[in-house]
């Protein structure tokens, strides 16, 4: 080895030791702390723990031998499952299902935030307010699971219904005081969920514009006929945002298929297969853009978890015709290549190959975070579950299982919960149950964190900092893009909305009274995808709201060492987080 080389190798290891040293004095300097809300150990037989995969009670759907709960706990708190394996677990007939990645927040990474040392708050506990709302939100969406999305933005009869009966229950009464909903006023001042605001979100923009943002639609290029195509260039390859017509078919309405779920069986004993999931004509899948709750929820059911945002990144890259089209963050000016006086040249260095290998990495980190959260912190139950709990909250032997306290906040629950349980079992023919969009239920991990929202915060966050969020979709002439808003406002573009027909065939550019900003629509696509989820039944809101935001620290975190890492002091990024604050990543 020359001289060069020893020292170019001195220097990367007196980098990485720097890198690690900045982010323990961080961990260190913020006493990240994981807490869970006390549901765990607030009633016997584990009754707000997840526990699926276990064997459960056919009578009252708790789990069957709490001990051999005990046991699983133990090993994945020991960071190994291998163990609990070894345990003699009494199975039925046919496949299980397998516990996904218990063990994941044990793994080091050399770039980012430990796994370890970014953190959630607790999520809302059995017998408050907040939870019977976020569960109530989760019934009514099953309601409107096959409604058009595009009535998400009208005063519709279809969801006057569920905003009716939502701001009817005492969390909303009292002003939603824990994680804030999109909300309108009153005639009295109150705040109030309407048509146009229910089932958004919460952050910057989410409530401007159509409900579905733009890039789970549009096609790429920076034309009127490229974006109503629905078609994006991969390379040489092309995506179509069009997907298969998901099927109407709703599971677990009966409680013996139910509890065969829980206990690790999905139907006919084949996960994801067989059930249905789409719609079929001829023999061949009908395509179609995304256009009701059921429809995002079966793109979140087998989507590759990052590839909405890396197809945001393609569609942004698409339209760059020139820098005042889809333009990057103007305070990295000296580092990517479309500005004149580059220092770093962008392509590989701050450019379109970057960023589309960093929107996708970043995903590894958020997922291993994510899992931590999941089962070593706050093992929360899925939303299937708290139905049932719901469900036999009246059953003797149920109540006496698990105890007095629990007892009486799952019977409140169902009181509270009375008008909406009445419209699930009108619809449904069920009797209290959660109807699942999906025929094995809820993916084999707890509920809290959300790992669809963990990644859609981290991803989105990366996307933030390279583009300028101020950049407005707006249309002159044969021209649809995302433009600077001063060249917007001095040429004359008009702001404008991308949506879809109620069939789902076509596509439209419709002019909008609205400014639709970039912020705007990437935020949008972050609540999409994550309540996407809940419309499949299996996430919560406070899934979606904490998860994204532990996902944006976690790319804040990556983000820093990738300004560390650059060895010029001309770096700086810039993010509008989720709260709406702004945030500068700059070299120490």
């Amino acid at each position: 080895m020359n001289e060069t080389q020893n020292q170019r190798s001195k220097d990367s290891l007196d980098y990485r030791i720097r890198i690690a040293s900045l982010n323990r004095h961080q961990s260190i300097h913020s006493q990240v702390m994981h807490i869970n809300n006390g549901d765990e150990k607030s009633s016997i037989n584990y009754a707000m723990s997840f526990t699926k995969g276990l064997e459960h009670n056919p009578e009252t759907g708790l789990v069957q031998n709490a001990e051999t709960c005990e046991a699983l706990i133990d090993a994945i708190n020991g960071g190994e499952i291998s163990p609990f394996h070894a345990i003699d677990v009494p199975t039925a007939e046919g496949k299980r299902r397998l516990w996904e990645a218990p063990t994941a927040g044990f793994v080091f990474d050399v770039q980012g935030p430990d796994a370890q040392e970014v953190t959630m708050a607790p999520p809302p506990g059995l017998g408050s307010s907040e939870l019977t709302f976020e569960m109530a939100e989760v019934y009514e969406l099953a309601v409107l699971r096959d409604t058009a999305l595009n009535k998400f933005s009208e005063l519709s009869d279809e969801i006057a219904g569920p905003c009716e009966r939502l701001n009817k229950l005492s969390y909303a009464m009292r002003g939603f005081c824990g994680r804030p909903r999109l909300t309108a006023k009153n005639a009295c001042g109150d705040k109030v969920l309407t048509p146009g605001t229910v089932f958004r979100g919460s952050s910057p923009g989410v409530g401007i514009g159509p409900y579905l943002s733009c890039f789970m639609l549009m096609g790429g290029g920076n034309t009127k006929s490229s974006v109503e195509s629905g078609l994006i260039n991969y390379g040489a390859q092309t995506i179509n945002q069009k997907v298969p017509k998901a099927s109407d078919k709703n599971f677990m309405l009966e409680f013996d298929e139910w509890v065969a779920v829980q206990n690790g069986y999905s139907r006919n004993n084949t996960p994801k297969t067989g059930t249905g999931n789409y719609e079929e004509n001829g023999g061949e899948l009908e395509l179609t853009f995304i256009k009701t709750p059921r429809d995002l929820a079966t793109y979140v059911h087998f989507d590759a978890l990052y590839q909405a945002y890396l197809n945001a990144c393609l569609i942004l890259l698409s339209q760059k015709e020139s820098q005042d089209f889809a333009p990057f963050d103007s305070n990295f000016v000296n580092l990517s290549g479309e500005f004149p006086h580059s220092r770093a040249g962008g392509f590989a260095l701050f450019g379109g190959p970057h960023i589309l290998s960093l929107v996708t990495e970043v995903a590894t980190r958020a997922l291993k975070a994510v899992r931590y959260q999941k089962f070593q912190v706050h093992r929360r139950l899925r939303p299937e579950v708290l139905a049932a709990k719901i469900a036999k909250s009246e059953n003797e032997a149920f109540k006496a299982a698990v105890g007095g306290a629990a007892s009486t906040n799952f019977e409140n629950m169902k009181a509270d919960l009375s008008d909406t349980l009445a419209k699930i079992n009108e619809l449904f023919h069920t009797e209290d149950l959660l109807p699942m969009a999906f025929a094995e239920g809820s993916p084999m991990h707890p509920s809290y964190g959300a790992g669809h929202a963990t990644v859609a915060g981290a991803c989105v966050t990366v996307l933030k900092a390279f583009f300028d969020t101020n950049a407005q979709l707006a249309r002159k002439g044969e021209s649809v893009c995302f433009v600077k808003p001063e060249i917007a406002e001095r040429d004359n573009w008009q702001p404008v909305k991308i949506v879809t027909t109620d069939s789902g065939d076509t596509l439209t550019i419709e002019d909008s009274d609205e400014v639709i900003t970039l912020e705007a629509e990437l935020n949008k696509l972050a609540a999409n995808i994550s309540i996407g989820r809940n419309m499949g039944g299996v996430h919560f809101f406070s899934d979606y709201y904490d998860s994204l935001r532990m996902g944006e620290e976690i790319a804040l975190g990556i983000l820093k060492d990738q300004a560390e890492s650059y060895p010029y002091d001309a770096f700086t990024l810039s993010v509008k987080t989720f709260d709406g604050d702004e945030k500068l990543i700059t070299r120490s």
